[in-house]
């Protein structure tokens, strides 16, 4: 059977490459996804781009694992020299827009979860979300399906890891500050120049240390990413815009970083964008990790952001493929990795379910 599915998601990855799904236009990757499924038996529900089913005895008593991958790509970049909707395999590599990221995981979640599906006397309850609006972090995305699926215990979040198990994964702050001075014409005094002021807020900003150190993350991370001010050469302006990019660990809520930021800092205005994405986390004493770690795989922390940012359940991110061919040129996944992905998936789970 295992044989069978990998043949299969291969399959379906190859059809999701040569199908158009730029993040918030997924209409026709979901109803692929869809029609799998149904081809295995398996109902199937859908919300805007979001495709998703529970296992066959699901149970109102026992607690629920969620399976989740995305299906949305970014734009393919200019360094592209394949035709990026175009599935080929060259020397075992399967190359196309989407394989690596995360189209591996994805199929490889989707027939794990067609195995255990009509499993009977599981220890957890099995749901599955092909999601959308991942790459963008868009409003229809995981997130707007948490009111919708059953309640959720624990989740995998397909990503390309190496399946490694990442136990933590950063949270993401993106802030908009203002320097505020006196606005003059440059050729007088003017003892209030917001330009010159910023240097010393710059400078706070790149001293600045939060005292909780992840073991696994790292230091929360502070980085000004771009400055904005002036129009024109002979006029000092009234304020300096700056944006301020923070990766939070797990030991801090963004909520958190929020306050200890506002009330610190040199900014005479210092306003997040979004406190959504969350870090996100999975305590090593649990049973997902412990029966990874007694396979051999290994843990880390992640800094890149995925759907677990939308979870406030314990999340580990594991799949199939490299994080950094992801949004690369001639994206690539190797069709041995996707069946790999799919055995180690259903010896994990096998050991917990």
């Amino acid at each position: 059977m295992i044989h069978q599915l990998q043949k299969e998601a291969i399959s379906l990855l190859k059809v999701l490459i040569e199908t158009q799904s730029f993040s918030s236009e997924e209409d026709q990757t979901a109803k692929h996804i869809e029609n799998w499924l149904k081809q295995q038996h398996i109902p199937v529900k859908r919300q805007n781009n979001n495709v998703w089913a529970v296992n066959k005895y699901f149970d109102d008593n026992k607690p629920t694992l969620l399976l989740n991958s995305h299906h949305d790509t970014v734009q393919p970049n200019r360094g592209y020299t394949k035709e990026p909707l175009r599935a080929s395999v060259e020397d075992g590599k399967l190359f196309g827009l989407g394989s690596n990221d995360a189209g591996g995981c994805l199929v490889s979640l989707i027939a794990t979860f067609t195995y255990f599906y009509a499993k009977e006397n599981l220890n957890y309850n099995l749901v599955l979300v092909a999601s959308a609006e991942e790459e963008s972090s868009g409003p229809n995305g995981l997130d707007s399906m948490l009111s919708v699926i059953p309640k959720i215990d624990v989740a995998i979040v397909g990503e390309p890891t190496q399946m490694q198990m990442a136990v933590a994964e950063k949270g993401l702050l993106v802030f908009d500050g203002i320097v505020k001075g006196t606005a003059s014409h440059a050729a007088h005094p003017n003892t209030d120049n917001p330009i010159y002021k910023t240097a010393s807020v710059l400078k706070w900003f790149e001293d600045f240390q939060f005292e909780k150190v992840s073991d696994v993350l790292g230091p929360v991370k502070v980085t000004v990413t771009q400055i904005n001010a002036g129009i024109q050469h002979n006029a000092v302006p009234s304020e300096v815009k700056l944006v301020v990019d923070v990766r939070v660990n797990e030991c801090y809520s963004n909520d958190e970083v929020v306050k200890i930021l506002q009330k610190k800092s040199p900014c005479d205005n210092l306003i997040p964008r979004s406190t959504r994405l969350n870090p996100s986390s999975i305590p090593v004493e649990h049973d997902l990790v412990k029966a990874g770690l007694a396979m051999g795989m290994a843990t880390y922390g992640s800094p890149t952001l995925s759907d677990q940012a939308c979870l406030s359940c314990p999340s580990l991110k594991l799949g199939p493929g490299d994080s950094l061919r992801s949004h690369s040129a001639d994206e690539y996944i190797y069709v041995e990795e996707v069946e790999k992905g799919i055995e180690t998936y259903i010896k994990l789970l096998g050991k917990v379910l």
